[in-house]
């Protein structure tokens, strides 16, 4: 389990070795906000396991203010799916020689109206909205998900991308500082449309374990089934430039 909080992380640890009776749940800290903890956080995992089976980049934050991570990077865009897209091919060896494999990358509906901004990334430029700036990293988890895919063909690893659901957690807790009736409304707990965290993790689990999906790799999912993204998350050319433009922001070589 990698974590930014590892208190909280280890009272989670310590729940699942209760309920499952597995010892052998290891926790380590990893903060998605600076590229340093990406790159270490990789290097200790490489040099201390044998395998990578699954690889489940699920860690986000949503409409935060804009806030610079320690890289001068905007934040929503630099954890949301720049840190995973390092992430992933640092750990691409792992996951090749452990192969057949799979990288699960939680996404968004909001996915859907994004756009890559490719002349103003970062939000130097433009007025920041923290809404736009959500839509546009959630898009980039699709695109990213299935440009590697492509890349990986014929690896045996396969690449899946997904919608989870509306879930109570503290992920909106930015939400009620920029729209209040929104962030009233998220808070109700009575709110059937809601998923507690249990059922918001069904579709990541399926992606995960789910035999002979990998015929499918590179798809996006929704409700344990396969679903068809946006129009914009099916942009291989904007897949492959935005792939390019990663790569540069993160200081990477091609990997695959």
């Amino acid at each position: 389990m990698a974590c930014r909080d590892l208190a909280r992380a280890e009272r989670a640890a310590e729940e699942i070795r209760q309920s499952t009776g597995n010892g052998n749940v290891v926790i380590r800290h990893l903060d998605l906000a600076s590229l340093y903890s990406v790159r270490q956080f990789a290097k200790e995992f490489l040099d201390s396991e044998d395998r990578l089976d699954i690889l489940v980049n699920n860690a986000g934050v949503m409409m935060c203010p804009k806030w610079p991570t320690e890289d001068g990077l905007e934040t929503q865009f630099a954890v949301n799916h720049l840190a995973h897209f390092l992430l992933t091919n640092l750990l691409l060896p792992k996951l090749k020689s452990s192969a057949p494999s799979r990288v699960v990358t939680v996404s968004s509906i909001a996915h859907r109206g994004g756009r890559i901004d490719f002349d103003d990334l970062l939000f130097e430029k433009r007025p920041y909205s923290p809404l736009v700036s959500y839509q546009q990293s959630k898009l980039a988890n699709v695109l990213f998900s299935r440009e590697l895919a492509r890349r990986l063909r014929g690896s045996e690893v396969s690449s899946f991308c997904l919608h989870p659901g509306v879930i109570r957690t503290e992920l909106g807790r930015h939400v009620e500082g920029w729209f209040p009736l929104l962030g009233a409304v998220l808070r109700l707990p009575s709110l059937l449309f809601m998923k507690t965290p249990w059922q918001g993790c069904q579709t990541s689990l399926y992606c995960a374990v789910t035999p002979g999906l990998e015929d499918q790799s590179g798809g996006y999912f929704s409700d344990c089934a396969l679903k068809e993204a946006a129009p914009e998350g099916r942009d291989d050319e904007a897949a492959g430039r935005l792939w390019r433009e990663s790569m540069r922001l993160v200081g990477l070589k091609e990997t695959c």
